[in-house]
């Protein structure tokens, strides 16, 4: 019997090669640190509701990948989202031009994750430390010095600096992998007891802290108790201030979204923070040697789609 192939990393791209995998009639097995599917697709469950704190909204132009998002919309774990979207630029808020459709997955981003999984065989809470090659098949080591396998190939599906530690095994691709730099963004969500008196529901932003700021109550089937709101530092700023304390982050990013909002700001009934150390490539990969971009011609708010590296077998 074939032995399985190991996915480590269970955002949209590994999901995506193990359903690709599994429709070819492979066996898989995922294996991921968190305690849930998504990566930086995940969502926050929180007092406010589920808050999308990672990527924001996606867009599909390749057919493949509207073909896949068709499937999903028919699942219905994902929908259309077209909110009022604006400009901030020289001090001065202004409806952006912007008419590409955007698409979340609902009630949450991370349901379209959940629908990719499925039945599929994972093992969540476990960080794999280790990939080696054995007489035949390759093994994983875990955190908590349990060995994996065997498994007949192993897919990386993470981001390039977590993956790097990984791929010593391949030295050519640790070498490739090791080339890709990832830039962070700090997220903060904040949620007011009644509506911000703002046409604003979404928002690129220059020459501030922030870089996108998003309503998150205004998309589809999210809750609206309370009125949410999501904003990304920029990758510059959150370098700065990689070290902030949670609640530093969310008095400088708070401060700036009273500045340009345009609309009397109360104090928040909830805020929270979260630092995506990884958040966007700076200078993704082109054609590098067995790496898989997954859904390539997407693209995704606050990072682009995880790259899978292919260990070869």
């Amino acid at each position: 019997m074939t032995a399985p192939i190991a996915i480590v990393g269970a955002g949209i791209a590994g999901l995506a090669a193990a359903q690709t995998l599994i429709r070819a009639g492979q066996q898989v097995q995922i294996f991921d640190k968190s305690r849930g599917s998504g990566g930086r697709m995940a969502s926050k469950r929180s007092e406010a509701g589920a808050l999308d704190l990672g990527a924001q909204y996606f867009t599909a132009r390749d057919r493949r990948f509207i073909d896949a998002l068709n499937e999903w919309r028919r699942a219905g774990c994902a929908a259309e989202w077209n909110p009022a979207l604006y400009q901030y630029r020289d001090g001065r808020l202004s409806p952006s031009q912007d008419e590409q459709p955007r698409w979340v997955g609902v009630p949450r981003m991370s349901a379209i994750t959940r629908h990719l999984l499925a039945d599929l065989p994972v093992t969540f809470d476990c960080r794999i430390t280790e990939v080696f090659r054995g007489a035949q098949h390759w093994h994983l080591l875990d955190a908590g010095g349990e060995t994996h396998g065997p498994f007949a190939q192993v897919i990386v599906a993470m981001p390039a600096p977590q993956a790097t530690a990984l791929l010593s095994s391949v030295p050519k691709l640790a070498a490739t992998v090791a080339g890709v730099s990832m830039e962070p963004t700090w997220s903060v969500a904040l949620a007011f007891p009644t509506p911000l008196q703002t046409p604003v529901e979404g928002c690129f932003v220059q020459d501030s802290e922030l870089d996108w700021l998003a309503r998150n109550r205004c998309k589809p089937e999210r809750d609206t108790t309370l009125d949410t709101w999501v904003l990304h530092a920029t990758s510059a700023w959150s370098k700065a201030h990689l070290d902030a304390s949670k609640d530093e982050v969310i008095e400088r990013l708070h401060g700036a979204f009273a500045e340009l909002i345009g609309c009397p700001l109360p104090a928040p009934t909830f805020s929270l923070a979260h630092r995506w150390l990884y958040a966007r490539p700076r200078n993704p990969t082109s054609g590098a040697p067995w790496a898989i971009p997954t859904w390539a011609s997407s693209s995704v708010a606050t990072g682009a789609p995880a790259v899978g590296w292919k260990v070869p077998g």
